[in-house]
């Protein structure tokens, strides 16, 4: 039996989607054996685009580094998805990849020119996100396009949490079981509100799409055979391996 990402999105709202590693069929049931037990948890949304913002908390700003005026957002191709517990992939020619623990929104219904007011409204709900980041590639590239969108580099989920207030969930990034980023969402320049009625503005957002929010304070390198953990109140830990 295949399952889309889209199908996944609709029917496990409230879990990791779920797909047999076979590929095909479903799992082999047997005494003592869980039918779930060859299963393989997919990212849980299917976007047509992902949006993440770019210096949305203060303590992630370097420097003398402006206050954005307004949302400052970027793209990440949906081939950078990954699943959890999937492998962060290190590509050749950088040294320098970073985590980025984040708040995404996922997107529920069609928006376009949306207030603030309204702006949760279109939300379906929330999940755990990894803003994969080539530091070097970032600095040295004219545009974010490898540094930002290389595969495996928008790791997401483990669930989608539905019926949640956004505005002060607690978000920590551990690398190896040592705590690196500790913050409250309610420290963002741009709450998700704001950050959708402003994107609404410019393009239409569809339901599957992702918005990841920004990341805290500062960050450093993963390395091969590094494990790093996402956990977002609520919603649960994103872990992935690095590879």
């Amino acid at each position: 039996m295949e399952i889309s990402r889209r199908q996944c999105l609709q029917g496990f709202a409230a879990g990791a989607a779920l797909l047999p590693l076979g590929g095909a069929g479903a799992a082999e049931e047997g005494p003592g054996k869980s039918p779930f037990a060859e299963l393989k948890a997919l990212a849980p949304a299917a976007p047509t685009k992902i949006l993440a913002m770019a210096g949305n908390y203060r303590s992630h700003l370097k420097g003398e580094q402006p206050v954005p005026k307004n949302p400052e957002a970027f793209f990440k191709p949906p081939s950078a998805l990954l699943e959890p517990e999937g492998m962060i992939v290190i590509p050749k020619g950088t040294e320098d990849v970073h985590y980025e623990g984040e708040l995404v929104v996922v997107i529920g219904k069609k928006a376009k020119n949306v207030s603030r007011a309204d702006a949760l409204q279109y939300v379906h709900g929330y999940t755990c996100g990894n803003d994969v980041s080539a530091r070097d590639w970032q600095k040295n590239d004219r545009q974010w396009w490898r540094a930002k969108g290389s595969d495996t580099f928008a790791a997401l989920g483990p669930r989608i949490a539905t019926g949640i207030d956004p505005s002060k969930l607690q978000l920590v990034t551990r690398l190896n079981g040592k705590e690196v980023q500790k913050a409250s969402t309610a420290d963002l320049i741009f709450d998700v509100a704001a950050i959708i009625s402003f994107l609404s503005e410019h393009l239409t957002l569809l339901p599957g799409d992702l918005i990841y929010t920004g990341t805290p304070g500062q960050t450093s390198a993963m390395k091969p055979g590094d494990v790093v953990e996402v956990e977002i109140e609520k919603i649960g830990v994103l872990r992935n391996r690095v590879g």
